[in-house]
């Protein structure tokens, strides 16, 4: 019974296997006839056109085969001879072909103008819809290109490459919630598609998924093509949440690529030097806005930057009036104040901070010759100081009964500022005045301490 069963399984393995071959045979003969039945049609046609170059039927039979070759250019010369010559029994194909190649070759005027003649011809080919979309893509008549787009998607609903180029045209016209649609759709069939998940991203930043888009772009920042933009967008996302750590990494990751576009590789120095000032690091920040700068001289606003931060990294007074910590500015202050007056016994009777924009400090000052409440106020600024603060602080003299105020700022107060307090005691003190009034005091403070160590 068992040697019965194994000849039975081994005759069925004889048949399938016979058939198998003879299937692949059969193909071969076939594809064979096809190639051997194409050849004689192209000889035929080739000796027809020696003949007369204008047979309408020849020019079609070797344009198909230059076309079904990919050999577009060929293609493109024998379509345009077809075009011109007229004639052929399949005149929607001669000019969708032609319309292709053209594209095909960057050709885009000439893409047009084919494409629409078959567009006129017949309203309805996946082809033709299709590819003339491409071709308003890339005109940037992107309204146009989603309306035919979307005619080629209602022929075949899940081609990627059209679900793609809909996604891109949406997202070129703002309306990110479609674009969202339509390039999900195309990146589950084409996952690969890195081009595409970016713009995800950047659908999903626009629509305020901050961290979905964030997730894309973390993502994207190894690709070699990609990786540079995705950290820029990481990075820029990163210090609009003021997450300064997490946006230099970004931008240095981004930095390392190679083959960066000059364009994205100065906007990524600029945010990593920005960002690193956010954290007070100038250091770090110097050297790259020196070289944006020696690469391009007037980009945005970075020889103001330099000029600024380069005096703070070489003033240690200034760099912790304007970005040191409250307790160190608040300490500086107070050393400004005990020294302002020469010769002066000083009480300091009150310290308030007003945010991060100055520091009111009330002092009981004595001297040999007077004695009084002076208001201080730091305005903690290298731009202008304008009158409203100037105001605001002559209110508060009054309500602190300060017979006299001393308002002081690294930058300059305005002229109606200075106007405002030309008939009030009220002294306006600005950056040049200020740093020589710091500079003695540290020098005095120096001065104190180094009597102590020799004592």
């Amino acid at each position: 019974m068992t040697f019965i069963l194994i000849v039975v399984l081994a005759v069925i393995l004889l048949v399938v296997v016979c058939v198998i071959f003879v299937g692949r045979a059969l193909r071969r003969g076939e594809d064979g006839n096809s190639t051997s039945i194409n050849n004689i049609k192209l000889k035929e046609a080739n000796k027809k056109l020696a003949q007369n170059p204008k047979d309408a039927e020849a020019l079609y039979t070797v344009a198909d085969h230059f076309y079904a070759q990919g050999n577009w250019e060929e293609a493109y010369k024998t379509y345009t001879t077809l075009t011109e010559v007229g004639g052929s029994n399949d005149e929607f194909t001669v000019y969708c072909h032609y319309g292709i190649c053209a594209l095909k070759l960057g050709l885009t005027d000439n893409a047009y103008k084919g494409l629409t003649v078959a567009r006129s011809l017949k309203q309805n080919d996946f082809d033709v819809n299709f590819n003339l979309g491409i071709v308003e893509f890339q005109k940037k008549n992107y309204e146009k290109a989603a309306q035919l787009l979307q005619s080629a998607l209602v022929v075949n609903p899940e081609d990627a490459a059209t679900l793609r180029y809909l996604g891109h045209a949406f997202f070129k016209l703002n309306r990110h919630k479609e674009a969202m649609t339509f390039i999900r759709q195309a990146i589950d069939i084409a996952p690969d598609d890195k081009e595409s998940l970016f713009v995800l991203g950047e659908c999903y930043f626009e629509a305020n998924q901050v961290d979905q888009a964030l997730k894309i772009f973390a993502f994207l920042r190894s690709d070699p093509v990609m990786g540079a933009n995705a950290c820029l967008f990481a990075g820029n996302i990163n210090a609009n949440a003021h997450n300064y750590d997490k946006a230099i990494e970004n931008f240095e990751i981004g930095l390392k690529h190679d083959n960066i576009k000059p364009d994205v590789a100065l906007d990524l120095r600029y945010r990593l030097a920005t960002a690193y000032l956010k954290r007070n690091d100038i250091g770090k920040a110097l050297p790259l806005l020196k070289q944006i700068q020696a690469d391009n001289p007037g980009y945005k606003d970075v020889p103001v930057l330099i000029a600024q931060y380069q005096e703070l990294h070489s003033n240690k007074n200034l760099q912790i009036f304007l970005m040191g910590s409250q307790a160190d500015f608040v300490a500086l202050c107070r050393r400004s104040v005990m020294t302002y007056y020469q010769r002066a016994k000083v009480k300091i009777t009150n310290i308030t901070v007003t945010k991060n924009d100055w520091a009111d400090i009330n002092a009981e000052i004595d001297t040999p010759k007077w004695s009084d409440v002076v208001a201080f106020r730091f305005v903690r600024s290298q731009g202008t100081t304008g009158e409203l603060v100037v105001r605001d602080f002559h209110s508060h003299l009054k309500e602190v009964k300060a017979g006299k105020g001393i308002c002081i700022t690294m930058g300059t107060f305005s002229d109606e500022a200075k106007r405002f307090t030309e008939a009030r005691l009220i002294d306006l003190i600005e950056k040049d005045r200020f740093t020589a009034i710091l500079d003695a005091a540290t020098a005095q403070t120096n001065a104190g301490g180094a009597q102590k160590k020799s004592k």
